[in-house]
């Protein structure tokens, strides 16, 4: 599995299409949720790629008032545990890290999602809270 920054139009509809199947389609996010101004506007995209070069997992991140935010990872269900979203989170906070070395990185992790954000160096700030339709934790990367 490898991840990259999207920079063509085609790449960044896969992703968005990714994006929809997982959260759309699978958890019934509603789609004005899911799509907003900030894909086309503020937003460094990424995909991650399959061996075979299938494209299997989408994410995303933009600056925000409270530093760098992390957003929109998807990985289709049959690439789930297969390492596409630690590919896709590594490539994410390699280019962070380079792009904004001494801002805080954060993110909004689905509860399923907590562990393996733990795993990678992030830390659960704050209480519980639903968007989407879904429980989050705020989350914070603790650099090494």
């Amino acid at each position: 599995m490898n991840a990259h920054r999207i920079t063509s139009e085609s790449d960044l509809q896969t992703a968005l299409t990714i994006r929809h199947t997982v959260f759309v389609l699978g958890q019934n996010v509603p789609a004005d949720l899911e799509n907003d101004a900030h894909d086309r506007t503020d937003a460094t995209h990424y995909l991650a790629l399959a061996d075979d070069g299938t494209p299997c997992g989408a994410a995303r991140w933009r600056v925000t008032e409270n530093g760098v935010k992390l957003e929109r990872f998807a990985v289709l269900a049959d690439y789930r545990n297969q390492q596409a979203g630690a590919a896709l989170l590594r490539q994410v906070l390699q280019d962070v890290q380079a792009a904004h070395p001494q801002a805080t990185v954060y993110l909004n992790a689905q509860l399923p999602a907590v562990r393996f954000y733990e795993r990678h160096g992030f830390e659960k700030v704050g209480e519980m809270f639903e968007e989407g339709g879904l429980q989050h934790c705020k989350m914070v990367w603790q650099r090494s």
